[in-house]
């Protein structure tokens, strides 16, 4: 996966500018890599152009403009992308009901250790989470993961989580934009 370079990033003000036609252009890459399972899973997969959105706007909401801070917003949200062969996801729990969401991100610590992509042979390839975001009571109900694919374009993904099974077969769409972002 292309990494973000420090030459791409502009200031917030040149940002401001050409914000609202680059906003439209990240909306359209998001859809395809968009995934919903149930009613409280979304996975975005993330690629270059999403990651460099997100630092623009990190950028712009909090208006940094020392080096070091730019570089720190590059390298933190680089990270999130993965390594050759890897898909880096976003993953959002979404549950609307506050009591609801503290008793399940309390009762699904383990989650992390049941989701996986499913590759064309029938293979898994289980989600890598981001440690720093695991609490020791419950989860955060943003999470950033990883698959390592081998370069491999995902079919489905899915969760076998006692209690919770389930598993969302991508379109078209879908594994035609991961297998460009696997690429890159």
């Amino acid at each position: 996966m292309r990494l973000v370079q420090r030459s791409e990033v502009v200031d917030y003000e040149t940002y401001n500018d050409r914000r609202d036609a680059f906003r439209v252009e990240i909306m359209a890459q998001k859809e395809p890599r968009r995934i919903h399972l149930d009613n409280c899973f979304t996975f975005l997969f993330e690629n270059h152009d999403t990651m460099l959105y997100q630092i623009q706007e990190m950028i712009r909401a909090e208006r940094i403009v020392r080096e070091s801070d730019i570089l720190h917003e590059i390298e933190t949200y680089n990270e999130l992308l993965g390594g050759p062969g890897e898909l880096g996801c976003t993953l959002l729990i979404e549950i609307d009901s506050q009591e609801e969401r503290t008793v399940k991100l309390s009762a699904w610590l383990d989650l992390p250790n049941h989701i996986y992509v499913k590759l064309e042979d029938g293979s898994r390839a289980p989600a890598t989470f981001d440690t720093r975001q695991m609490g020791e009571d419950r989860l955060s109900s943003v999470q950033y993961i990883k698959f390592d694919t081998g370069g491999r374009t995902p079919v489905a993904i899915g969760i076998d989580f006692p209690g919770f099974s389930g598993e969302a077969a991508l379109t078209e769409a879908q594994r035609q934009a991961l297998a460009e972002d696997l690429a890159s």
